[in-house]
């Protein structure tokens, strides 16, 4: 790979969004010779004081017109749309806008993998980081999870492989971005609150592949026909993968029998038993099957994705298993935050689930987990502004019952459960009606289930 020649010395940037990846440009733009102001709505923020002795102006509490309007370049953190109404007198004088994703990955110097979907990406990208580690490689993680990519810049090397977990707001502003591997594990509506419509969505999502070649691998679901379609127009090379048991994929990375493999037309080649796998839930099957067609791209042997698989229980916030309380399982999918990861995570279990869900409502249909709800002859304890939302969708065929916060949703969950059931935290919405963000919200419920596991076991002491 080259060295880029993208530079920014002696201009004049301006990031917008103070939260990881606003403030990691922020300081990789300094570092590369731009007079930077970080804008944020915010009256204060963390590390004010580190970011003006690295040389960076703050402009806290308005995003002024006149600062966007005078700029070079304009970066926005993923969290801020394009829409935003202060960025038009910008656009209008012609300042060029982009995303931290698109700016970052212009000084890369080693090869890139991005993971991309619906579901699924963190768990994928952490496991196919750790595969490629195992077989050797020097890779880095981050992206829309870890380090954001401009925190990895100055130690991108030619031999190292970016691991990249790429949301659609990242990958919406893409312009250059190419990776050597693009992976899209599955597609299904979500973030509607951001995005104009599903199409709008599915576009950013295949922005994936939009600058890549017949050098580069795509590596596709076989059995999610929406991400097919959307890598359709991709001039990649394609690795199909099939969590199907027995599937008939003829070529690509599948399951035969106890076993994950890769088929060829010169026959089958055994890749990680089944066995290894300690994830929970059918649905993650398909993210060790992701990872194990990147590691099987990069020339990772057998023996190590096993091993990297052995040693992976998976992530927190990510079908979790927390306790078990009077013979009540507590499970934490806090990352569930769209329709179609709640819809997985309930599958994942049998009869006797209570459901924590309810938050802010990003879009899709409730009823869509109707079937899956009534089959188990599951409860719900609906939380948070979606509240009446659920209630409207579900209550005339599932028992809906209302918490106004989560140690009372933990405590009527836990009332509604029989010994063998479990309480599932599945909230199909995002967290930030009530909670910072997802990982806030699964460390509440978490709390919330400790403090109960100690009232029960003082309560059968008595």
């Amino acid at each position: 790979m080259t060295e880029p020649t993208f530079s920014v010395r002696g201009k004049r940037v301006v990031v917008i969004g103070a939260a990881r990846s606003g403030v990691a440009a922020a300081e990789l733009l300094v570092r590369r010779g731009a007079t930077v102001t970080l804008s944020d709505l915010r009256g204060s923020i963390d590390d004010e004081a580190r970011l003006r002795d690295a040389g960076v102006t703050l402009e806290l509490g308005e995003h002024r017109a006149s600062t966007l309007a005078e700029a070079d370049l304009i970066v926005l953190s993923p969290g801020v749309p394009s829409t935003l109404a202060a960025l038009e007198p910008a656009r209008a004088a012609g300042v060029p806008i982009t995303g931290e994703l698109e700016l970052a990955s212009r000084w890369l110097r080693g090869r890139i993998v991005a993971i991309t979907g619906t579901k699924g990406k963190s768990t994928t990208t952490t496991l196919t980081g750790r595969m490629l580690e195992a077989g050797g490689h020097h890779v880095l993680v981050g992206g829309n999870i870890g380090l954001a990519l401009s925190a990895q810049v100055e130690a991108s090397t030619e031999n190292t492989i970016h691991v990249i977990e790429a949301s659609s707001f990242q990958l919406e502003s893409t312009r250059t971005f190419k990776p050597w591997i693009a992976v899209l594990l599955n597609f299904s509506p979500d973030h509607l609150d951001r995005h104009a419509s599903v199409d709008e969505y599915g576009a950013a999502k295949a922005r994936i592949f939009a600058q890549q070649d017949g050098s580069d691998w795509a590596v596709l679901n076989a059995d999610d026909p929406a991400s097919l379609e959307l890598a359709r127009q991709g001039r990649a090379r394609r690795l199909l993968f099939s969590a199907g048991i027995d599937s008939g994929l003829r070529e690509g990375i599948a399951i035969a029998g106890d076993t994950i493999v890769k088929r060829t037309e010169g026959g089958e080649e055994p890749l990680v038993p089944l066995a290894a796998v300690k994830l929970l839930g059918r649905h993650l099957l398909a993210d060790v099957l992701a990872a194990a067609a990147v590691a099987s791209l990069a020339g990772v042997d057998a023996a190590a994705m096993t091993r990297a698989v052995e040693t992976f229980t998976g992530l927190e916030h990510a079908l979790e298993p927390v306790s078990e309380i009077g013979g009540v399982r507590f499970v934490n999918d806090s990352k569930a935050t769209n329709i179609e990861a709640a819809r997985r995570a309930i599958e994942s279990f049998g009869q006797g689930l209570v459901v924590i869900l309810g938050g802010k409502f990003k879009g899709g249909d409730f009823r869509d987990l109707l079937a899956p709800l009534r089959d188990r002859e599951a409860r719900v304890i609906a939380i948070g502004d979606a509240r009446p939302l659920i209630k409207e969708a579900l209550g005339e065929t599932v028992p809906v019952l209302e918490a106004t916060d989560m140690p009372a949703a933990v405590r009527t969950a836990f009332a509604s459960a029989s010994p063998g059931g479990v309480v599932l935290l599945a909230p199909a919405c995002a967290s930030f009606d009530m909670f910072r963000d997802y990982a806030e919200r699964g460390r509440m419920f978490k709390q919330e289930v400790a403090r109960l596991g100690d009232s029960w076991s003082r309560t059968r002491e008595q």
